[in-house]
């Protein structure tokens, strides 16, 4: 698809590209500093410069957006659940920021 097809088809659903920026922008603040422990401790993600090897590599596993929202609201294996320490808008940000940035959402 064409940079001028993608922007087209934004511009349909009501987003901008400055929206998409801040909404990633969210994302990544809440996958380096705002979830505590921090997302970056234990997961590698180029994006966030993090190289965490306690979690999956998620370059590697290139995570869907409904896949992040699982993981992060209900925890997986060790991970902790967020549902209580994240709002939804910020469970919903990082999913998109890392479906993104992972390549996951396609």
């Amino acid at each position: 698809m064409s940079k001028t097809a993608v922007l087209g088809t934004i511009a349909l659903i009501g987003l901008s590209p400055l929206t998409m920026a801040s909404d990633l922008d969210k994302g990544k603040q809440v996958f380096s500093q705002d979830a505590q422990p921090s997302c970056a401790i234990c997961h590698t993600l180029a994006d966030a410069g993090s190289a965490g090897a306690v979690g999956p590599d998620l370059d590697e596993l290139k995570p869907t957006r409904e896949q992040v929202v699982n993981a992060v609201t209900s925890g997986v294996g060790i991970m902790p659940a967020f549902n209580e320490s994240l709002s939804e808008e910020q469970i919903q940000a990082v999913a998109h920021y890392v479906a993104t940035v992972t390549g996951g959402n396609k």
